[in-house]
Protein backbone atom coordinates (compact mmCIF):
# COMPACT_ATOMS: atom_id res chain seq x y z
CA UNK A 1 0.00 0.00 0.00
CA UNK A 2 1.92 3.27 -1.16
CA UNK A 3 2.04 5.76 1.36
CA UNK A 4 1.61 8.74 -1.09
CA UNK A 5 1.02 9.71 -4.71
CA UNK A 6 3.79 11.71 -5.98
CA UNK A 7 2.01 12.56 -9.42
CA UNK A 8 0.31 15.52 -8.46
CA UNK A 9 3.86 17.14 -7.16
CA UNK A 10 5.50 17.24 -10.81
CA UNK A 11 5.08 17.80 -14.45
CA UNK A 12 7.03 16.79 -17.24
CA UNK A 13 9.36 19.83 -17.31
CA UNK A 14 10.01 19.24 -13.53
CA UNK A 15 10.17 15.60 -13.13
CA UNK A 16 13.18 13.93 -11.99
CA UNK A 17 15.99 13.43 -14.41
CA UNK A 18 16.59 10.05 -13.28
CA UNK A 19 13.10 9.19 -14.02
CA UNK A 20 13.55 10.12 -17.18
CA UNK A 21 16.55 8.26 -18.20
CA UNK A 22 15.52 5.34 -16.49
CA UNK A 23 12.20 5.88 -18.27
CA UNK A 24 14.79 6.18 -21.76
CA UNK A 25 16.87 3.17 -20.93
CA UNK A 26 13.96 0.72 -20.21
CA UNK A 27 13.87 -2.05 -22.63
CA UNK A 28 17.11 -1.61 -24.52
CA UNK A 29 20.18 -3.86 -23.94
CA UNK A 30 18.86 -5.24 -21.16
CA UNK A 31 22.13 -7.50 -20.83
CA UNK A 32 24.68 -4.25 -21.23
CA UNK A 33 26.42 -3.80 -17.89
CA UNK A 34 25.72 -0.41 -16.53
CA UNK A 35 28.00 1.47 -14.16
CA UNK A 36 27.23 0.49 -10.67
CA UNK A 37 24.96 3.81 -9.07
CA UNK A 38 24.24 4.33 -5.32
CA UNK A 39 20.34 4.04 -3.93
CA UNK A 40 20.86 8.00 -4.77
CA UNK A 41 20.68 7.05 -8.69
CA UNK A 42 23.71 8.50 -9.47
CA UNK A 43 27.47 6.86 -9.86
CA UNK A 44 29.78 7.82 -7.78
CA UNK A 45 32.03 9.32 -10.63
CA UNK A 46 28.95 11.55 -11.39
CA UNK A 47 28.62 12.70 -7.88
CA UNK A 48 31.94 13.62 -7.84
CA UNK A 49 31.94 15.86 -11.30
CA UNK A 50 28.37 16.95 -9.82
CA UNK A 51 30.09 18.37 -6.73
CA UNK A 52 32.64 20.16 -8.81
CA UNK A 53 30.56 21.71 -10.76
CA UNK A 54 28.30 22.96 -7.94
CA UNK A 55 31.41 24.19 -6.13
CA UNK A 56 32.57 26.22 -9.58
CA UNK A 57 28.63 28.11 -9.52
CA UNK A 58 29.15 28.24 -5.62
CA UNK A 59 32.60 30.25 -6.16
CA UNK A 60 30.99 32.12 -9.25
CA UNK A 61 27.96 32.80 -6.84
CA UNK A 62 30.26 34.51 -4.00
CA UNK A 63 32.47 36.31 -6.94
CA UNK A 64 30.01 37.88 -8.01
CA UNK A 65 28.44 39.03 -4.90
CA UNK A 66 31.90 40.63 -3.68
CA UNK A 67 33.08 42.32 -6.82
CA UNK A 68 30.85 45.41 -6.12
CA UNK A 69 32.76 45.51 -2.77
CA UNK A 70 35.94 45.82 -4.55
CA UNK A 71 35.20 48.71 -6.58
CA UNK A 72 33.69 50.24 -3.96
CA UNK A 73 36.02 53.41 -3.81
CA UNK A 74 35.14 54.36 -7.47
CA UNK A 75 31.37 53.23 -6.98
CA UNK A 76 31.36 55.87 -4.41
CA UNK A 77 33.31 58.13 -6.23
CA UNK A 78 31.44 57.84 -9.40
CA UNK A 79 28.01 58.31 -8.12
CA UNK A 80 28.98 60.59 -5.08
CA UNK A 81 27.35 58.55 -2.81
CA UNK A 82 27.30 58.45 1.09
CA UNK A 83 28.35 55.40 3.08
CA UNK A 84 24.69 55.09 3.97
CA UNK A 85 23.58 54.66 0.28
CA UNK A 86 27.00 52.80 -0.58
CA UNK A 87 25.73 50.11 1.98
CA UNK A 88 21.83 49.72 0.09
CA UNK A 89 23.98 48.23 -2.81
CA UNK A 90 24.73 44.85 -0.60
CA UNK A 91 20.99 45.60 1.48
CA UNK A 92 18.72 45.54 -1.60
CA UNK A 93 20.88 42.62 -3.15
CA UNK A 94 20.45 40.22 0.69
CA UNK A 95 16.91 41.54 0.56
CA UNK A 96 15.41 40.17 -2.58
CA UNK A 97 17.94 37.12 -1.60
CA UNK A 98 15.75 36.21 1.41
CA UNK A 99 12.62 36.98 0.06
CA UNK A 100 12.85 34.56 -2.85
CA UNK A 101 14.70 32.09 -0.92
CA UNK A 102 11.85 30.21 0.63
CA UNK A 103 10.19 30.23 -2.79
CA UNK A 104 12.50 28.45 -4.39
CA UNK A 105 13.03 26.10 -1.20
CA UNK A 106 9.66 25.58 -1.73
CA UNK A 107 10.20 23.89 -5.44
CA UNK A 108 13.34 22.66 -4.53
CA UNK A 109 11.65 20.24 -2.73
CA UNK A 110 9.16 19.22 -5.29
CA UNK A 111 10.33 20.16 -8.36
CA UNK A 112 13.54 19.30 -10.59
CA UNK A 113 16.35 21.00 -9.24
CA UNK A 114 18.79 21.17 -11.81
CA UNK A 115 16.28 23.01 -14.50
CA UNK A 116 15.24 25.80 -11.73
CA UNK A 117 19.19 26.22 -10.80
CA UNK A 118 19.51 26.46 -14.65
CA UNK A 119 16.71 29.62 -15.00
CA UNK A 120 18.13 31.14 -11.92
CA UNK A 121 21.67 31.72 -13.00
CA UNK A 122 20.82 32.44 -16.74
CA UNK A 123 18.47 35.23 -15.08
CA UNK A 124 21.40 36.33 -12.82
CA UNK A 125 24.00 36.34 -15.51
CA UNK A 126 21.23 38.59 -17.68
CA UNK A 127 21.28 41.06 -14.63
CA UNK A 128 24.77 41.50 -13.97
CA UNK A 129 25.63 42.21 -17.56
CA UNK A 130 22.88 44.65 -17.78
CA UNK A 131 24.75 46.17 -14.51
CA UNK A 132 27.36 47.13 -16.12
CA UNK A 133 25.85 49.57 -18.43
CA UNK A 134 24.74 52.23 -15.95
CA UNK A 135 25.43 55.52 -16.06
CA UNK A 136 26.30 58.36 -13.38
CA UNK A 137 23.37 60.05 -13.09
CA UNK A 138 21.64 56.42 -12.33
CA UNK A 139 22.02 55.05 -9.27
CA UNK A 140 19.32 54.14 -8.82
CA UNK A 141 19.35 51.31 -11.40
CA UNK A 142 22.16 49.84 -9.99
CA UNK A 143 20.07 49.42 -6.76
CA UNK A 144 17.58 48.06 -9.18
CA UNK A 145 19.38 45.32 -10.83
CA UNK A 146 21.97 44.62 -7.67
CA UNK A 147 18.44 43.42 -5.98
CA UNK A 148 17.55 41.61 -9.21
CA UNK A 149 20.92 39.52 -8.89
CA UNK A 150 19.75 38.24 -5.58
CA UNK A 151 16.63 36.95 -7.07
CA UNK A 152 18.88 34.53 -9.37
CA UNK A 153 21.08 34.05 -6.35
CA UNK A 154 18.66 32.31 -4.44
CA UNK A 155 17.52 30.07 -6.54
CA UNK A 156 20.72 28.39 -6.45
CA UNK A 157 21.58 28.81 -3.06
CA UNK A 158 18.77 27.19 -1.36
CA UNK A 159 18.83 24.03 -3.35
CA UNK A 160 22.87 23.23 -4.08
CA UNK A 161 23.48 21.60 -0.53
CA UNK A 162 20.45 19.54 -0.56
CA UNK A 163 21.96 17.85 -3.91
CA UNK A 164 25.20 17.15 -1.75
CA UNK A 165 22.81 15.61 0.58
CA UNK A 166 21.01 13.33 -1.08
CA UNK A 167 24.59 12.21 -2.94
CA UNK A 168 26.33 11.30 0.20
CA UNK A 169 25.84 10.36 4.15
CA UNK A 170 27.72 11.29 7.75
CA UNK A 171 31.74 11.76 6.86
CA UNK A 172 31.85 11.90 2.94
CA UNK A 173 28.98 14.29 3.13
CA UNK A 174 30.76 16.46 5.56
CA UNK A 175 34.12 16.62 3.31
CA UNK A 176 32.03 17.06 0.53
CA UNK A 177 30.22 19.97 1.94
CA UNK A 178 33.26 21.13 3.37
CA UNK A 179 35.05 21.13 -0.19
CA UNK A 180 31.53 23.31 -1.21
CA UNK A 181 31.92 25.62 1.05
CA UNK A 182 35.44 26.31 0.41
CA UNK A 183 34.13 28.07 -2.25
CA UNK A 184 32.60 31.02 -0.27
CA UNK A 185 35.75 32.47 1.13
CA UNK A 186 37.64 31.59 -2.22
CA UNK A 187 35.02 32.83 -4.08
CA UNK A 188 34.34 36.38 -2.17
CA UNK A 189 38.52 36.71 -2.45
CA UNK A 190 38.56 36.60 -5.75
CA UNK A 191 35.39 39.06 -6.70
CA UNK A 192 37.63 41.60 -4.80
CA UNK A 193 41.03 40.49 -6.59
CA UNK A 194 38.82 40.17 -10.00
CA UNK A 195 37.23 43.72 -9.43
CA UNK A 196 40.98 45.25 -8.22
CA UNK A 197 42.70 44.54 -11.29
CA UNK A 198 39.83 44.57 -13.85
CA UNK A 199 38.99 48.44 -12.70
CA UNK A 200 42.77 49.06 -12.92
CA UNK A 201 43.74 47.45 -16.28
CA UNK A 202 40.43 48.57 -17.72
CA UNK A 203 40.30 52.21 -16.43
CA UNK A 204 36.58 51.71 -15.79
CA UNK A 205 34.95 49.75 -12.46
CA UNK A 206 32.17 48.71 -14.89
CA UNK A 207 34.55 46.29 -16.67
CA UNK A 208 34.33 44.61 -13.17
CA UNK A 209 30.95 43.42 -13.42
CA UNK A 210 31.34 41.64 -16.58
CA UNK A 211 33.38 39.02 -15.91
CA UNK A 212 31.27 36.81 -14.14
CA UNK A 213 27.76 37.02 -17.05
CA UNK A 214 30.60 35.24 -19.64
CA UNK A 215 31.17 32.32 -16.70
CA UNK A 216 27.62 32.13 -15.73
CA UNK A 217 27.18 30.66 -19.03
CA UNK A 218 29.17 28.10 -18.58
CA UNK A 219 27.89 27.40 -15.72
CA UNK A 220 24.32 26.74 -17.07
CA UNK A 221 25.85 24.42 -19.98
CA UNK A 222 27.80 22.13 -16.72
CA UNK A 223 24.68 22.06 -15.02
CA UNK A 224 22.54 20.62 -17.85
CA UNK A 225 25.11 18.56 -19.09
CA UNK A 226 27.03 17.29 -16.19
CA UNK A 227 24.58 17.13 -13.26
CA UNK A 228 22.23 14.46 -12.60
CA UNK A 229 19.43 15.15 -10.50
CA UNK A 230 19.42 12.47 -7.78
CA UNK A 231 17.05 10.88 -5.62
CA UNK A 232 15.62 12.45 -2.61
CA UNK A 233 17.05 10.21 0.82
CA UNK A 234 17.35 7.63 -1.19
CA UNK A 235 21.15 7.49 0.08
CA UNK A 236 20.25 7.28 3.62
CA UNK A 237 18.01 4.62 3.15
CA UNK A 238 15.05 5.97 3.55
CA UNK A 239 13.49 6.24 -0.31
CA UNK A 240 11.92 9.03 -1.10
CA UNK A 241 8.19 7.44 -1.54
CA UNK A 242 8.44 6.59 1.94
CA UNK A 243 8.76 9.85 3.22
CA UNK A 244 5.65 12.04 3.35
CA UNK A 245 5.04 15.86 1.36
CA UNK A 246 3.62 17.50 4.02
CA UNK A 247 2.57 21.30 3.44
CA UNK A 248 4.64 24.36 4.05
CA UNK A 249 2.65 25.14 7.02
CA UNK A 250 3.83 21.70 8.45
CA UNK A 251 7.10 21.71 7.39
CA UNK A 252 7.53 25.24 8.92
CA UNK A 253 6.02 24.27 12.33
CA UNK A 254 7.94 21.21 12.48
CA UNK A 255 11.24 23.54 11.54
CA UNK A 256 10.08 26.14 14.10
CA UNK A 257 9.83 22.92 16.81
CA UNK A 258 13.83 21.91 15.93
CA UNK A 259 15.64 23.62 18.74
CA UNK A 260 19.04 22.64 17.25
CA UNK A 261 18.13 24.21 13.77
CA UNK A 262 16.42 26.90 15.32
CA UNK A 263 19.36 27.72 17.65
CA UNK A 264 21.98 27.35 15.23
CA UNK A 265 20.43 29.45 12.98
CA UNK A 266 20.51 32.44 15.00
CA UNK A 267 24.32 31.86 15.32
CA UNK A 268 24.90 31.41 11.44
CA UNK A 269 23.17 34.68 11.45
CA UNK A 270 25.54 36.01 13.78
CA UNK A 271 28.01 34.98 11.37
CA UNK A 272 26.15 36.23 8.66
CA UNK A 273 25.54 39.89 10.16
CA UNK A 274 29.79 39.63 10.72
CA UNK A 275 30.59 38.63 7.38
CA UNK A 276 28.34 41.07 5.25
CA UNK A 277 30.25 43.94 7.30
CA UNK A 278 33.00 42.98 6.66
CA UNK A 279 32.79 42.22 2.70
CA UNK A 280 31.32 45.29 1.78
CA UNK A 281 33.32 47.86 4.05
CA UNK A 282 36.67 46.22 5.20
CA UNK A 283 38.32 47.22 2.04
CA UNK A 284 37.15 50.65 2.74
CA UNK A 285 38.02 51.01 5.87
CA UNK A 286 41.76 49.76 5.23
CA UNK A 287 42.32 52.72 2.39
CA UNK A 288 41.12 55.22 4.93
CA UNK A 289 43.10 54.24 7.24
CA UNK A 290 45.52 54.48 5.46
CA UNK A 291 44.73 57.80 3.93
CA UNK A 292 44.49 58.80 7.83
CA UNK A 293 47.96 57.41 8.81
CA UNK A 294 49.63 59.13 5.62
CA UNK A 295 50.27 56.22 3.71
CA UNK A 296 48.34 57.02 0.89
CA UNK A 297 46.55 59.67 -1.31
CA UNK A 298 42.23 60.53 -1.12
CA UNK A 299 41.00 59.42 -3.79
CA UNK A 300 39.83 62.29 -6.45
CA UNK A 301 39.23 60.79 -9.43
CA UNK A 302 39.10 56.93 -11.28
CA UNK A 303 40.45 54.67 -10.77
CA UNK A 304 41.07 54.48 -6.96
CA UNK A 305 43.84 53.08 -5.42
CA UNK A 306 42.70 49.48 -5.15
CA UNK A 307 45.87 47.65 -3.57
CA UNK A 308 43.41 47.25 -0.02
CA UNK A 309 40.74 45.67 -2.30
CA UNK A 310 43.61 43.03 -3.67
CA UNK A 311 45.24 42.79 -0.46
CA UNK A 312 42.16 41.81 1.81
CA UNK A 313 40.66 39.63 -1.05
CA UNK A 314 43.89 37.12 -1.01
CA UNK A 315 43.35 37.20 3.08
CA UNK A 316 39.79 36.06 2.34
CA UNK A 317 40.78 33.29 0.27
CA UNK A 318 43.97 32.03 2.05
CA UNK A 319 41.90 32.22 5.85
CA UNK A 320 38.55 30.69 3.76
CA UNK A 321 40.71 27.51 2.83
CA UNK A 322 42.30 27.54 6.27
CA UNK A 323 39.69 27.89 8.54
CA UNK A 324 37.06 25.61 6.63
CA UNK A 325 39.84 23.00 6.56
CA UNK A 326 40.54 23.44 10.44
CA UNK A 327 36.77 23.11 11.01
CA UNK A 328 36.44 20.20 8.95
CA UNK A 329 39.73 18.24 11.11
CA UNK A 330 38.63 19.67 14.28
CA UNK A 331 34.92 18.50 13.79
CA UNK A 332 36.27 14.78 12.68
CA UNK A 333 38.16 14.50 15.81
CA UNK A 334 35.78 15.86 18.59
CA UNK A 335 32.89 13.38 17.14
CA UNK A 336 34.67 10.38 18.19
CA UNK A 337 34.50 11.94 21.98
CA UNK A 338 31.40 13.82 22.23
CA UNK A 339 28.26 14.31 19.64
CA UNK A 340 28.10 18.46 20.25
CA UNK A 341 31.34 18.53 19.01
CA UNK A 342 29.74 20.18 15.44
CA UNK A 343 27.98 23.59 17.88
CA UNK A 344 30.76 23.98 20.24
CA UNK A 345 33.43 23.93 17.30
CA UNK A 346 30.84 26.86 15.78
CA UNK A 347 30.70 28.53 19.52
CA UNK A 348 34.79 28.13 19.63
CA UNK A 349 35.37 30.02 16.04
CA UNK A 350 32.82 33.17 16.40
CA UNK A 351 34.30 33.24 20.24
CA UNK A 352 38.05 33.61 19.15
CA UNK A 353 37.54 35.66 16.24
CA UNK A 354 35.64 38.51 18.12
CA UNK A 355 38.59 39.55 19.89
CA UNK A 356 40.21 39.87 16.70
CA UNK A 357 38.38 41.51 14.78
CA UNK A 358 37.79 44.11 17.69
CA UNK A 359 41.91 44.43 17.43
CA UNK A 360 42.21 44.91 13.67
CA UNK A 361 40.27 47.30 13.97
CA UNK A 362 41.55 49.36 17.21
CA UNK A 363 45.08 48.67 15.23
CA UNK A 364 44.24 50.20 12.32
CA UNK A 365 45.23 53.57 13.23
CA UNK A 366 48.59 52.54 14.25
CA UNK A 367 49.96 49.66 12.28
CA UNK A 368 48.54 48.46 8.84
CA UNK A 369 50.65 45.41 9.16
CA UNK A 370 49.41 44.46 12.36
CA UNK A 371 45.83 45.11 11.43
CA UNK A 372 46.05 42.77 8.37
CA UNK A 373 47.84 40.14 11.10
CA UNK A 374 44.34 40.71 13.50
CA UNK A 375 42.08 40.53 10.04
CA UNK A 376 43.73 37.20 8.79
CA UNK A 377 43.40 35.12 12.32
CA UNK A 378 39.81 36.60 12.91
CA UNK A 379 38.56 35.34 9.48
CA UNK A 380 40.07 32.02 10.06
CA UNK A 381 38.03 31.41 13.41
CA UNK A 382 35.13 33.44 11.91
CA UNK A 383 35.11 30.93 8.52
CA UNK A 384 35.14 27.44 11.15
CA UNK A 385 31.44 27.76 10.61
CA UNK A 386 30.45 27.54 6.98
CA UNK A 387 30.32 23.81 6.64
CA UNK A 388 29.68 22.78 9.64
CA UNK A 389 26.86 24.80 9.94
CA UNK A 390 25.47 23.11 6.66
CA UNK A 391 25.85 19.75 7.79
CA UNK A 392 24.14 20.61 11.28
CA UNK A 393 20.89 21.36 9.26
CA UNK A 394 21.56 18.75 7.04
CA UNK A 395 21.41 16.18 10.19
CA UNK A 396 18.86 17.40 12.49
CA UNK A 397 16.47 18.04 9.36
CA UNK A 398 14.64 15.01 7.39
CA UNK A 399 14.73 15.04 3.32
CA UNK A 400 11.89 16.34 2.44
CA UNK A 401 12.07 19.56 4.33
CA UNK A 402 15.83 20.55 3.73
CA UNK A 403 15.50 22.79 0.80
CA UNK A 404 12.89 24.26 3.10
CA UNK A 405 15.11 24.88 6.02
CA UNK A 406 17.50 26.34 4.32
CA UNK A 407 15.47 28.48 2.55
CA UNK A 408 14.40 29.35 6.14
CA UNK A 409 17.96 29.58 7.33
CA UNK A 410 18.89 31.97 4.22
CA UNK A 411 15.58 34.49 5.17
CA UNK A 412 16.37 34.46 8.80
CA UNK A 413 20.44 34.76 8.98
CA UNK A 414 20.24 37.50 6.03
CA UNK A 415 17.17 39.51 7.50
CA UNK A 416 18.66 39.92 11.09
CA UNK A 417 22.38 39.74 9.43
CA UNK A 418 23.73 40.77 6.94
CA UNK A 419 20.23 42.54 5.08
CA UNK A 420 20.73 45.13 7.10
CA UNK A 421 24.24 45.11 8.49
CA UNK A 422 26.07 46.91 5.58
CA UNK A 423 23.32 49.52 5.92
CA UNK A 424 23.56 50.02 9.60
CA UNK A 425 27.22 50.24 9.78
CA UNK A 426 26.75 52.85 6.42
CA UNK A 427 24.13 55.10 9.15
CA UNK A 428 25.51 54.55 12.01
CA UNK A 429 29.34 56.10 10.21
CA UNK A 430 27.36 58.93 8.50
CA UNK A 431 25.67 59.73 11.78
CA UNK A 432 28.82 59.91 13.65
CA UNK A 433 30.63 62.30 10.87
CA UNK A 434 31.08 65.66 12.50
CA UNK A 435 32.50 67.08 9.70
CA UNK A 436 33.61 65.97 5.75
CA UNK A 437 36.91 65.61 6.91
CA UNK A 438 39.35 62.46 6.34
CA UNK A 439 39.49 61.54 9.98
CA UNK A 440 35.75 61.76 10.80
CA UNK A 441 35.48 59.69 7.61
CA UNK A 442 37.86 57.40 9.32
CA UNK A 443 37.10 57.89 13.22
CA UNK A 444 33.32 57.22 12.31
CA UNK A 445 33.71 53.88 10.18
CA UNK A 446 36.12 52.74 12.15
CA UNK A 447 33.82 53.32 15.38
CA UNK A 448 30.80 51.60 13.49
CA UNK A 449 32.37 48.21 12.88
CA UNK A 450 33.08 47.68 16.03
CA UNK A 451 29.60 46.49 16.50
CA UNK A 452 30.83 43.59 14.87
CA UNK A 453 32.96 41.85 17.79
CA UNK A 454 29.95 41.95 20.45
CA UNK A 455 27.81 40.63 17.47
CA UNK A 456 30.04 37.61 17.41
CA UNK A 457 30.42 37.13 21.10
CA UNK A 458 26.37 36.48 20.86
CA UNK A 459 26.37 34.42 17.82
CA UNK A 460 28.97 31.78 19.88
CA UNK A 461 26.34 32.18 23.08
CA UNK A 462 23.41 30.49 20.39
CA UNK A 463 26.07 28.02 19.46
CA UNK A 464 26.65 27.45 22.87
CA UNK A 465 22.70 26.66 23.20
CA UNK A 466 22.78 24.47 20.49
CA UNK A 467 24.78 21.91 21.93
CA UNK A 468 22.74 21.10 24.47
CA UNK A 469 19.67 19.33 21.89
CA UNK A 470 22.00 18.78 18.85
CA UNK A 471 22.09 15.19 20.08
CA UNK A 472 18.68 14.64 20.58
CA UNK A 473 17.27 16.42 17.19
CA UNK A 474 20.09 14.20 15.44
CA UNK A 475 18.12 11.26 16.61
CA UNK A 476 14.78 12.27 15.66
CA UNK A 477 15.61 13.35 12.05
CA UNK A 478 17.87 9.63 11.73
CA UNK A 479 14.75 7.96 13.20
CA UNK A 480 12.12 10.04 11.63
CA UNK A 481 8.90 7.98 10.53
CA UNK A 482 6.16 9.13 8.72
CA UNK A 483 2.59 9.52 11.26
CA UNK A 484 0.46 11.38 8.72
CA UNK A 485 -1.71 8.95 8.26
CA UNK A 486 -5.46 9.43 7.21
CA UNK A 487 -7.60 8.73 10.76
CA UNK A 488 -10.00 6.35 11.12
CA UNK A 489 -12.71 5.82 13.35
CA UNK A 490 -12.48 2.59 16.08
CA UNK A 491 -15.00 1.98 18.94
CA UNK A 492 -13.68 2.21 21.75
CA UNK A 493 -16.29 1.01 24.68
CA UNK A 494 -18.84 2.77 23.27
CA UNK A 495 -17.33 6.02 21.93
CA UNK A 496 -15.64 6.33 18.67
CA UNK A 497 -11.90 6.92 18.64
CA UNK A 498 -9.99 8.71 15.34
CA UNK A 499 -6.53 6.63 15.17
CA UNK A 500 -3.95 6.60 12.22
CA UNK A 501 -4.30 4.01 9.58
CA UNK A 502 -1.26 2.12 9.65
CA UNK A 503 -2.04 1.59 14.08
CA UNK A 504 -4.73 -0.90 12.96
CA UNK A 505 -3.68 -2.70 9.20
CA UNK A 506 -2.04 -6.34 9.74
Amino acid sequence: MSHIDNTPDTTPFFSDDNEIEAAGDSGTHPSQPQEEESPSGVSSRRAAWTVAVLCYINLLNYMDRFTVAGVLPDIENFFKISDSNSGLLQTVFICSYMILAPVFGYLGDRYNRKFIMCGGITFWSIVTLASSYIQRDYFWALLLTRGLVGVGEASYSTIAPTIIADLFVKEKRTTMLSVFYFAIPVGSGLGYIVGSKVDEAAGDWHWALRVTPALGLVAVLLLLFVVKEPKRGAVEERPEHTLHRTGWVADMTALCRNKSFVLSTFGFTAVAFVTGSLALWAPSFLFRAAVFIGEKQPCRKDPCDASDSLIFGIITCVTGILGVATGLMVSRYLRKKTPRADPLICASGLLLAAPFLYLSIVFAQISTVATYIFIFLGETFLSMNWAIVADILLYVVVPTRRSTAEAFQIVLSHLLGDAGSPYLIGVVSDSLKRSESYMWEFRSLQISLLLCSFVAVGGGAFFLATALFIERDRQRAENYVPSDDAPIIVPKRGRSTKVPVSSVLI
